[in-house]
């Protein structure tokens, strides 16, 4: 074959070969003959051949080929020409191993490559829990509310209770504001933590749902497309034909759950949650039908606040499946929500001799040793239950009760940790550590009252400093009692004590009757007294006190610290990296959110009045919805 130039005419010979093109010499590409030209268009000769497609027009109609099938593949998906669940619905009846579908499982038993799955074991129907719960467990919240924002904020309040910390208080998003809790959360951020998380699919239909399976798949694509209220039609009509059917029940409740959220009805809520019972009392229930049944239930009552119901529904979980230690994890959550340590402690004390390397059981275990005030003992455990990578590991309250405990024992890691805590998003920055923020709002250690916009109130506390600091040493000459010794396990040594005005936006009307000027004059600052994220008190600090560092809950309001009574020397309090001192008559402002610190060294007592306010960038809105702390 000539080379490619000369085939082009580039100058050299031009071969033959079989005819149709004759002669010798030259023909250069811009004097080539319309003979020529028409015979190389009507495909006559190419490079010596006769006939068939060139290079390029095989290609061209490749591509098109290719193109028509890739369009087609998009338009069966894109117009749901094909209704895959219906045909997979058909394949169920080739079922072999009880998982509901035909897959590759059930193939390789068909094919005697795999021994078929023994049948589910049943449990006889239980009682059903009686349907009151106990009166200090009320729903939260009216039919029209976001329930899980409210009930997540009980639910974080109660658990953080018992390690008695201001800081340790958790709350969720008010309803149109976008607040971001660490979470307490199965964060699945690293391939190791997916592979761990990887479950069996779970086996939801007995020998009768199966022949049913088609009118079930039929009323969950509905659910699924997000159809509900056609879907609960669907699943109730499915019950009402075949009262017996564990998952025509199961999706019945779960109908209901959705229909919950979405109306944001506590109502609908109780229904779903009555379902989810009725499925675990029937019979022949799959095992994994009677778990997800039982597990859901338990969650949603926690939803509602129902802490003591959801505790017997984990029990029961626990009585029938007492091998499965991520359900005796969850029963130590539901000891904490109630306050109940020990028991908590004991269930992590059972599940790590079984599992010592359960990370889950771990960092639990240590969060109830540091609240019990076993620093050192609880840092183990905190520090390899997250470095474990289990699910529920990564949450920021585990990042803050280590770095804390570490800071506690004089250990210089704990920045270390907090730095981690930071880049793992738990944090706002190393220094700011609060748990519960409001994005994009302005973040500072130290604020002039210019920047808050609050300088009225200023103005009026340094005004009437006096008045204020009289009704106090008033009520501390009376001995009554009023002020109580700081409670919340942030001293490491010293006398701290505090007589409360405002808590959480609520009067204390009894104490203002201890300091009636006072709480009059404070009546007329809304930023303050409204503030139910924050407190109004008198803070008394004696000789020999040192305040551990440690950061508030929220980045959703500021601090203003007036001076009452401050000795000349030994009073400082650090916030971030930069130390400041009181002064009688003025008002320091500092955001608590980021890591401060006290210290009282000076030969006689200090009084401050603290008050706090909205940080002035959250709109009104948010004022009146973000939940209380």
């Amino acid at each position: 074959m000539a080379p490619r130039k000369n085939a082009k005419g580039g100058g050299g010979s031009s071969s033959g070969g079989g005819g149709g093109g004759s002669g010798s010499g030259s023909t250069s590409a811009g004097s080539s003959s319309p003979g020529a030209r028409r015979e190389a268009k009507h495909g006559g000769q190419k490079n010596g051949r006769r006939g068939g497609l060139s290079g390029s027009s095989f290609f061209t109609w490749f591509m098109v080929i290719a193109l028509l099938g890739v369009w087609t593949s998009v338009a069966v998906v894109w117009f749901d020409l094909i209704d895959y669940e219906e045909v997979l619905g058909k394949l169920g009846v080739y079922d072999a191993d009880g998982d509901g579908d035909f897959d590759v499982d059930d193939a390789k038993v068909l094919l005697g490559l795999k021994e078929r799955s023994a049948p589910e074991p049943t449990f006889p129907p239980e009682e059903s829990e009686p349907h009151a719960e106990p009166k200090e467990q009320t729903s939260l919240g009216t039919e029209t509310q976001n329930v899980e924002d409210e009930v997540n904020e009980r639910i974080q309040s109660i658990f953080h209770e018992m390690a008695h910390t201001e800081h340790e208080v958790r709350v969720s998003p008010a309803e149109g504001q976008q607040e971001t809790p660490p979470e307490t959360n199965e964060k699945l951020d690293d391939p190791g933590q997916k592979e761990k998380a990887k479950k069996k699919k779970p086996k939801l239909l007995n020998k009768f749902d199966k022949t049913i399976k088609t009118e079930l798949d039929a009323a969950e694509k509905l659910r699924k497309r997000g159809k509900i209220e056609e879907a609960v039609n669907a699943f109730e009509e499915i019950v009402r034909k075949y009262p017996q059917s564990p998952r025509a029940r199961y999706g019945k409740a779960q109908c209901e759950d959705d229909l919950a959220e979405k109306r944001r009805s506590n109502e609908v809520l109780r229904r779903a949650i009555e379902t989810y019972q009725e499925v675990a009392s029937l019979p022949d229930v799959p095992t994994d039908l009677l778990k997800l049944s039982l597990k859901r239930r338990s969650e949603r009552q926690q939803f509602l606040g129902h802490m003591r119901g959801s505790l017997l529904t984990l029990q029961r979980l626990v009585q029938l499946f007492p091998s499965d230690t991520s359900l005796k994890n969850d029963l130590g959550v539901g000891y904490l929500l109630i306050g109940d340590n020990d028991n908590a402690k004991k269930v992590y004390e059972e599940v790590l001799n079984v599992t010592p390397n359960d990370g889950f059981a771990k960092v639990h275990y240590g969060f109830i040793l540091k609240a019990q005030n076993k620093i050192a003992e609880s840092i183990p455990y905190l520090k390899e239950g997250i470095e474990s990578g289990d699910p529920g590991t990564d949450d920021g309250r585990f990042y803050f009760h280590l770095g804390d405990a570490m800071q506690r024992v004089g250990n210089k890691e704990a920045y270390k940790w907090y730095e981690l805590g930071y880049k793992r998003g738990h944090f706002a920055s190393v220094w700011q550590r609060s748990l519960y923020n409001v994005n994009g709002l302005k973040a500072q250690p130290w604020w002039t009252p210019r920047e808050t916009g609050y300088i009225d109130l200023v103005k009026s506390l340094e005004r009437n400093w006096k008045l204020i600091r009289d009704e106090g040493l008033a009520v501390m000459d009376k001995a009554r009692g009023l002020f109580l010794p700081e409670d919340e396990n942030l001293r490491e040594k010293g006398d701290w004590s505090q007589f409360t005005l405002w808590q959480q936006g609520r009067k204390n009307e009894n104490a203002c009757k201890g300091a009636p000027k006072t709480c009059s004059l404070l009546e007329k600052f809304p930023e303050t007294t409204g503030c139910r994220r924050g407190q109004i008190k008198y803070s008394i600090m004696h000789p020999g006190t040192h305040v551990w560092p440690h950061t508030g809950p929220t980045n959703c309001r500021l601090r203003m610290h007036l001076g009452l009574v401050i000795p000349k020397d030994g009073c400082k309090i650090r916030c971030a990296n930069e130390t400041k001192t009181w002064e009688e008559g003025k008002v320091l402002i500092f955001d608590d959110s980021f890591e401060h610190e006290v210290w009282q060294d000076a030969s006689s007592f200090r009084l401050i009045f603290i008050v706090d306010v909205w940080h002035p960038e959250l709109s009104p809105q948010q004022r009146r919805s973000l939940p209380a702390i």
